[in-house]
């Protein structure tokens, strides 16, 4: 029903910037909220980053605010996360996911795209 392909991922310096992008496609209209996860190597997926479709209001994770950002793209059904200051520790995979309600798990998820930031 929904399809979700994160790109942008690749090797960083600490302190570098990369830009992740999740493309949506198929009933994007039923999936009104967002998300950003990631799991770093040997620990579980953790919450990076949230946004509503319908409100546009970001909400992100303490270990990335002021850092991270999301940035929309409503004519192409896209959103993006801009990563600033990377350290070592936001080494992980970066999951987009997607859902129809606020409560509740995410219904939808991307392969994933690798983000390696090295000292």
């Amino acid at each position: 029903q929904v399809q979700l392909v994160e790109s942008g991922g690749g090797l960083v310096q600490a302190g570098g910037s990369l830009r992740l992008s999740c493309a949506a496609s198929g009933r994007t209209f039923s999936s009104n909220y967002m998300g950003w996860f990631r799991q770093p190597p040997g620990k579980e997926r953790e919450f990076v980053a949230a946004f509503t479709w319908s409100r546009g209001n970001p909400y992100y994770a303490d270990s990335v605010k002021g850092r991270f950002t999301i940035i929309s793209d409503n004519a192409k059904n896209m959103v993006h996360l801009q990563m600033n200051s990377l350290k070592s520790e936001d080494t992980a995979v970066y999951y987009c996911a997607a859902k129809t309600r606020l409560p509740g798990q995410y219904d939808y998820w991307g392969q994933g795209t690798q983000v390696t930031v090295s000292s």
